[in-house]
């Protein structure tokens, strides 16, 4: 049924973007922190975005691993989403405040200690950004699991093929735009509730506020001295 599908979805999906965060999230981090190599692991994971994920993945069904099950899937999804996720964690980690990397090196913070406490801090918005973005995809491209025998959504649109059933097509279809749109809304909230400068935010946001405000209360009182 449907929700037997969207169950195995959410399932591959997951599991794809699990994967591809241990693989790309360590490398992008530490490049990021040592600042060496990372413009050419960002220029080969640009190049990988250039490849068809569906042609790596008849490639992959083709090949020895062809008779694993999943494998092929999950395989093609972990590499079509590596790149954003390397890309956007490197150039947080790089584009972090630098005073106050420095300022923390002054304090003597360990290698570790600064990647940890200050520069991913920092880069959180840029990474989850990365996230974000390698989650909403994963979801729209795991429909071509069906290609490869497995399930998930993809299996309602090539039934619906199989039976010339456009509306049995277009249902799918939908059914996968709004779990993709589901999950951008899931990510988004989660960014909101997990950025670890919230807090330091939200104050600079009231302190402006209140500035803004006594600015306008002094203009007002300095217009009424005048016209008195």
């Amino acid at each position: 049924g449907v929700w037997h599908r969207l169950a195995e979805h959410v399932q591959i999906s997951a599991v794809c973007l699990a994967l591809s965060c241990l693989v790309a999230l360590p490398v992008a981090l530490w490049l990021g922190h040592i600042g060496k190599g990372g413009a050419l692991a960002v220029n080969l994971s640009n190049v990988g975005r250039a490849v068809p994920t569906f042609a790596v993945l008849v490639l992959l069904t083709l090949g020895p691993l062809g008779s694993q099950g999943e494998w092929p899937t999950v395989l093609a999804l972990v590499l079509f989403a590596i790149p954003p996720l390397l890309t956007n964690a490197y150039l947080g980690i790089r584009e972090a405040d630098r005073d106050a990397v420095e300022a923390a090196r002054g304090m003597g913070m360990s290698g570790p200690q600064l990647l940890l406490h200050v520069e991913l801090p920092l880069a959180y918005p840029l990474l989850m950004t990365g996230l974000r973005s390698a989650a909403v995809q994963i979801v729209a491209t795991a429909t071509l699991a069906a290609m490869a025998g497995g399930g998930g959504l993809g299996r309602i649109i090539t039934a619906g093929f199989g039976n010339y059933d456009t509306a049995q097509v277009v249902a799918g279809a939908v059914l996968v735009a709004a779990l993709a749109l589901a999950v951008e809304g899931v990510m988004v909230a989660v960014d909101r509730l997990c950025d670890p400068m919230r807090g330091r935010r939200r104050a600079a946001r009231s302190g402006r506020g209140s500035r803004a405000r006594r600015g306008e209360r002094d203009d007002h009182a300095m217009a009424v001295g005048g016209a008195a």
